[in-house]
């Protein structure tokens, strides 16, 4: 069987490929994320999608014949991209920005092979923020900081994230940061997976 490869260090990514029985080993892509943002001029569905591909060629690149995937997602809110926050303070004022509003989480995945893009999906998610108070914002980051400093969105569904809202509408996996059912077909496709 061929060698698939997660170009990624991401827990709960790794936690989706385990829970389905994959086989395959993690090597990080090095990408430049904020060089390829800077020079991007297209929407968010179309930067996820350049971003996940970019990791996963990074990876191709250095692992010939192996089936490579790189995933990425932004959350999208009063029309500004929310990156990874950089400190509890930038977490707290995203958590303020988004109170009581749409939160949407753009997920993109790749499937990459020999410098080659074999597959490319976006999905997005809406997630109905609770309008909540001061008091909550900083109980909820004493709860979970540092986890949600490497969480886009400043949240983890996996833990006490869900205190943040009132409705989700979407593809679970998409929240979580990987369209994972879209990428279980492109893996059936290039015979990777039985049909």
């Amino acid at each position: 069987m061929r060698d698939l490869i997660l170009a990624s260090a991401s827990g709960i990514r790794r936690a989706m490929l385990d829970q389905v029985g994959l086989d395959y080993r993690v090597v990080p892509s090095d990408l430049d994320e904020g060089a390829v943002k800077a020079s991007f001029t297209g929407d968010v569905a179309a930067l996820t999608q350049k971003l996940a591909a970019e990791k996963a060629l990074a990876v191709s690149r250095s692992e010939r014949e192996a089936l490579v995937i790189g995933s990425d997602s932004v959350a999208y809110c009063d029309d500004i991209a929310l990156d990874k926050p950089r400190d509890r303070e930038e977490a707290a004022e995203h958590l303020r920005m988004f109170s009581g509003k749409s939160l949407y989480l753009h997920s993109s995945v790749a499937l990459t092979r020999d410098e080659e893009t074999l597959f490319n999906a976006h999905d997005v998610a809406e997630l109905k923020v609770r309008k909540y108070s001061e008091e909550f914002i900083q109980t909820y980051l004493e709860m979970d900081w540092p986890a949600v400093r490497f969480c886009v969105g400043v949240f983890r569904l996996e833990g006490p994230g869900a205190l943040l809202f009132d409705k989700i509408t979407g593809s679970h996996f998409t929240v979580l940061g990987m369209p994972l059912l879209p990428l279980l077909g492109a893996l059936r496709d290039e015979g990777f997976l039985p049909t």
